[in-house]
C-alpha cells in the first residue's frame, strides 16, 4: 500500500527541482539578454565642421534619440585643431561604454585624430575630410578642388580666422536648404582659425577602426570626388545622397541618421 507521506515528499521534491530548473533557465536567459545589450553600441557622439556649430545636428539628434540612442554633441571652439581634438575627447570621456564617433566636413580631420580613443569603435564621415597620417586637409583638397575653393568666397579676419562670404553661403554651403535657413546659418557662422585646415594628422583612427562615409552628391564645399576618393582609400562603407549639398546633415537628416545607425549595428555584431 502506498504511503501518502512518501508521495507528498516525492511531489515536494519534484516541485523544488522544477523550481530550481526554471530559476536557472530564467537566470541564463537574462544573462544572455544582458550580454547582448552590453554588445550593442548605443552611444553616438556628433562633431560639427568649420563655420558651423552643434545646433545643425538637431534633426539627426532627434531621430537617434527617438530610436533609443544616447547622443552627445561636441561644440568645438575652432580656435585651433588641438583645441577641437581636446573638446571632442572631453565628450568621449563622458561616455558610458563604447561609441560611434561622427563628423561633418572639417570635423572629419578632428575625429580622425580623436577617434583613437579606446571608447570609439566606429567612425562615420558625413561629407567630411578623412586625411591619412602626415596629411593636411588643405593639401587633400587640392586633389579635387571644390567650387568653394575656386570661388574666393572664403574670407579671413585680420587675426587669422576664416568665414564664408554670407552673400555666397547659400549657393556654396547649403544650396538645398530654404533661403531663410541658409541666411541664418551664414550669419551665425563660427569663425574657424585658418591654420586648422593645415593641421597634420599624426595617428589615424580609420586605419584600425571601421568607417562609414556619406557622400553629398552635389557638394560644392568639399568635392564629392574627394569624398569618394577618401572612402575608397579607407575601404569605408559608402552611401551617396544624390543632389545633397554640403549641409546634407541638415537637409537630409533621415539618410544621415540611417548611416549612423547602420554603423552602430555593424560594430555590434
Amino acid at each position: 500500500m502506498i504511503n501518502s507521506m512518501n508521495v507528498i515528499r516525492v511531489v515536494r521534491g519534484m516541485s523544488q527541482s522544477l523550481c530550481i530548473a526554471l530559476l536557472l533557465l530564467t537566470c541564463g536567459s537574462l544573462s544572455a539578454q544582458n550580454n547582448n545589450e552590453d554588445h550593442h553600441v548605443r552611444n553616438i557622439v556628433l562633431v560639427h565642421g568649420a563655420w558651423a556649430d552643434g545646433s545643425g545636428w538637431k534633426a539627426v539628434y532627434d531621430i537617434l534619440v527617438k530610436d533609443g540612442y544616447n547622443v552627445s554633441i561636441v561644440q568645438e571652439p575652432e580656435t585651433s585643431f588641438n583645441d577641437d581634438v581636446a573638446a571632442t575627447k572631453r565628450v568621449l570621456a563622458q561616455q558610458q561604454g563604447r561609441c560611434i564617433l561622427v563628423a561633418h566636413s572639417y570635423g572629419g580631420a578632428v575625429i580622425t585624430e580623436a577617434g583613437n580613443d579606446p571608447s570609439v569603435v566606429g567612425l562615420v564621415y558625413i561629407a567630411a575630410h578623412m586625411p591619412d597620417s602626415g596629411e593636411k586637409e588643405s593639401d587633400d583638397g587640392k586633389r579635387f578642388p571644390s567650387d568653394l575653393a575656386k570661388s574666393g568666397a572664403i574670407k579671413k579676419t585680420p587675426d587669422g580666422f576664416t568665414y564664408i562670404d554670407p552673400a555666397q553661403f547659400h549657393e556654396l554651403f547649403a544650396a538645398d536648404l530654404p533661403g531663410d535657413q541658409a541666411a541664418f546659418m551664414a550669419r551665425s557662422q563660427v569663425l574657424n582659425f585658418a591654420d586648422n585646415f593645415s593641421a597634420t594628422i599624426t595617428t589615424v583612427a580609420w586605419r584600425t577602426k571601421p568607417s562609414w562615409m556619406l557622400v553629398a552628391g552635389s557638394d560644392r564645399t568639399i568635392s564629392p570626388d574627394l569624398e569618394r576618393w577618401y572612402a575608397k582609400r579607407a575601404k569605408s562603407h559608402t552611401v551617396e545622397v544624390a543632389g545633397a549639398s554640403h549641409s546634407v546633415y541638415v537637409s537630409h537628416p533621415n539618410e544621415v541618421a540611417d548611416v549612423i545607425e547602420s554603423a552602430a549595428a555593424g560594430v555590434s555584431k
